[in-house]
C-alpha cells in the first residue's frame, strides 16, 4: 500500500507543506470562507466554522491534503491535495490488482491575500519531487477552469503538459464545468531535471 500522502512534511524556502491538525480550524476558516477561493476549484466558500470543522476532520482522516503553512507567520494559509486521477482509467496508469496507484491528480488554493508571490508554484515543485522520488507515482495530473488564468500560468510553470479538456462535475455549485487537463510524467520530469545538471563551458 502507498504511504498517506501527508506523512511526511516537505519545507521550501519560504512553505511548510504538512499535515492538517485541529489547531488549525481558524486559519483553515479564515481562507476557505473568502467568496471566489474555492469556486475556482470548485466547492462553495465555507459559511460557518462548523462547516469548516467537519472538512477539516475529513483532511485530518483521509491524509490527503497539506496545509501550506507560510513559515514567516506560521499559520495555514492554502491546501494542496493529491487526489485519485481521471488517468487511473487510461491504459498507461492502470494499476495492478490491489496495488498501489500510479497517477494522481493534485489540486490546490491559496488565501487571496497571497496571489501572485510564486507561493503555489513553489509548493507544486515540492509535492512533484515527493510524488515522484518518495510515494512512487508514474504521473500527476491537474486541471483548471477556462477563466482562471493564473491557475494555469502554476500548471505550466510547473512543467505539465497539456493533455485535453473534460468534464469537471463541480456537485457543491450544481454545474457541470470544462476542465482544462494537464499531465506530467516521472519520465519527463527526469529528463529536465537532468537536464538542469548539465554544465556547459
Amino acid at each position: 500500500m502507498q504511504l498517506p500522502i501527508t506523512s511526511h512534511t516537505l519545507e521550501t524556502e519560504r512553505l511548510l507543506l504538512r499535515a492538517w491538525n485541529t489547531g488549525d480550524l481558524e486559519d483553515f476558516f479564515a481562507y476557505a470562507s473568502e467568496p471566489g477561493v474555492g469556486e475556482r476549484a470548485g466547492w462553495k466558500h465555507h459559511q460557518s466554522l462548523e462547516e469548516s470543522q467537519r472538512i477539516l476532520d475529513a483532511f485530518i482522516a483521509e491524509q490527503e491534503v497539506f496545509a501550506v503553512v507560510l513559515k514567516t507567520e506560521n499559520r495555514a494559509i492554502g491546501s494542496l491535495g493529491v487526489h485519485p486521477s481521471w488517468a487511473s482509467e487510461l491504459p498507461d496508469f492502470a494499476a495492478p490488482t490491489g496495488g498501489p496507484p500510479r497517477v494522481k491528480e493534485i489540486g490546490y488554493v491559496i488565501s487571496r491575500a497571497y496571489w501572485g508571490r510564486g507561493l503555489i508554484p513553489e509548493a507544486v515543485r515540492a509535492v512533484i519531487e515527493y510524488a515522484f522520488e518518495v510515494l512512487g507515482l508514474e504521473a500527476l495530473t491537474v486541471g483548471h477552469f477556462p477563466e482562471n488564468k493564473q491557475s494555469k500560468r502554476v500548471i505550466e510553470k510547473c512543467g505539465f503538459t497539456y493533455f485535453g479538456t473534460g468534464v469537471f462535475h463541480a456537485v457543491q455549485l450544481g454545474r457541470e464545468i470544462p476542465e482544462l487537463r494537464y499531465m506530467l510524467r516521472r519520465s519527463d520530469w527526469l529528463k529536465r531535471r537532468q537536464a538542469n545538471y548539465i554544465v556547459t563551458e
